[in-house]
């Protein structure tokens, strides 16, 4: 009843809105990208499966479905993917998002034959993902519950595994009250792996079953920065001997305060530069408008020419996949989302490499990671009135800069491990325990 009543509400809605949906398509592309396949036309990449010979004979080899929302998510299972290639080969694992810049970046990690954009919870177009891949497993990365995409897997008998699941301080409250939606689908998951013991508990109150919940900890623990991105090359080549502060994540309002920090921050170290980065690719354009109201000298990644970078000039990151490399150039990181009450980013991408980090006062959605190394006197957390004399005094002793970055560095360390975890929970379900 309760999926009966989601469906007919879902249709009213969907009718309702086709106006302002038919507007956004007609004049925005990237609500265009991938709407067939979105809406159940399963593409012919995916279609084509690959083929084994097993004893003579070509045979499909079978499915885990990993659904990664967008960039971050896919991140995260970046090297869980990596794992289930090396120790499951006799399965072929394949990856859905949601968004366009988090498939942009799927496609590039683990090649467009096996990517494809996630259907909308529409009763065909799930079902038609269901009939041509016929997954042994989907695993959902973090809390993606869509309730028709649930249904498919219950129906068939397919196990449901969550992994690096949480509920952020700014969804909980919604979730509680719509538990009553929630309870009978997250009731059959048949695993849920657990960034936290908050995220655990606030997941069993919504109705998952306590004996499948575990804390295994976060998956971004295990992200490693593989190749050096091309832009950190060029930005190396370009610093000489400049010391460079990376803002990266940086959501609308974020620049504006970060500009208005800067000319404190030089009058402080004369010697800097700052590397500058979005969010989402949306909002380049609006960092080129700051940019140039504040009229400091800047330019752009993807125009950054062969000119050395002057005292007090700014790059503006305008790529996507490069900022966790570009990272690794810092003398101190500025992870946004925070400065504004957007939860927060991932602090966890400066800190592999020892730089210290620096964040605002909102980090709810990585509360577990900050909290972590902030009991380590791991990186600072500073209010935006502060966040030039935070950042400064960072700058400023280089032994306490070099101290900060390397407990960062070992609380990385110490956290990992969740990708092994969940890897050990996926084959059990598969009654694969014994598998190379």
């Amino acid at each position: 009843m309760i999926l009966f009543l989601y469906n007919v509400g879902l249709l009213l809605a969907l009718v309702v809105s086709a106006p302002w949906w038919l507007w956004r398509m007609a004049t925005t592309r990237k609500y265009r990208e991938g709407l067939r396949e979105r809406l159940g036309g399963v593409p012919a990449r995916i279609w084509e499966r690959q083929l084994d010979a097993v004893g003579g004979a070509s045979v499909s080899r079978p499915v885990i479905w990993i659904h990664a929302v967008s960039v971050g998510e896919v991140l995260a299972v970046t090297r869980l993917v990596a794992e289930l290639d090396a120790e499951l080969p006799q399965f072929r694992v394949m990856i859905s998002t949601t968004t366009r810049t988090g498939q942009a970046l799927a496609r590039e990690r683990f090649g467009a034959e096996r990517v494809f954009y996630c259907p909308l919870d529409l009763p065909w177009a799930v079902r038609a993902y269901f009939k041509v891949l016929q997954p042994r497993m989907l695993v959902l990365a973090e809390t993606e519950f869509w309730p028709n995409l649930l249904s498919c897997c219950f129906r068939r008998g397919i196990p449901v595994v969550v992994v690096n699941a949480r509920i952020s301080d700014r969804s909980w409250p919604r979730y509680q009250r719509l538990r009553s939606l929630w309870q009978p689908f997250l009731s059959r998951l048949a695993a849920v792996l657990a960034q936290s013991e908050v995220d655990a508990e606030r997941l069993c109150v919504l109705g998952c079953v306590p004996d499948r919940v575990t804390v295994s900890g976060n998956l971004k623990f295990d992200v490693r920065v593989g190749d050096e991105a091309a832009a950190t090359s060029l930005i190396r080549k370009l610093t000489g001997d400049l010391r460079l502060v990376v803002a990266g994540s940086t959501l609308e309002g974020e620049e504006a305060m970060l500009l208005a920090a800067w000319p404190e921050l030089l009058d402080a170290e004369p010697n800097l530069a700052m590397v500058l980065a979005p969010r989402h690719p949306e909002r380049f354009a609006a960092g080129a408008e700051v940019l140039e109201r504040a009229r400091f000298p800047w330019r752009r990644r993807s125009r950054i020419g062969e000119r050395e970078l002057a005292s007090g000039e700014i790059v503006l990151l305008d790529s996507i996949g490069e900022l966790a490399s570009v990272y690794s150039l810092a003398a101190v990181a500025f992870v946004g989302g925070s400065l504004v009450p957007a939860g927060g980013h991932n602090p966890l991408e400066p800190a592999q490499f020892g730089v210290p980090v620096v964040m605002g006062e909102h980090y709810g959605n990585f509360r577990a990671i900050v909290e972590a190394m902030r009991a380590q006197d791991a990186m600072v957390i500073a209010p935006a009135d502060e966040l030039a004399e935070a950042i400064s005094s960072v700058l400023g002793d280089t032994a306490a800069a070099r101290a900060l970055g390397d407990r960062g560095r070992r609380v990385f360390e110490e956290q990992a491990g969740a990708t092994k975890r969940s890897v050990v929970v996926i084959k059990r379900l598969l009654g694969e325990e014994g598998a190379a």
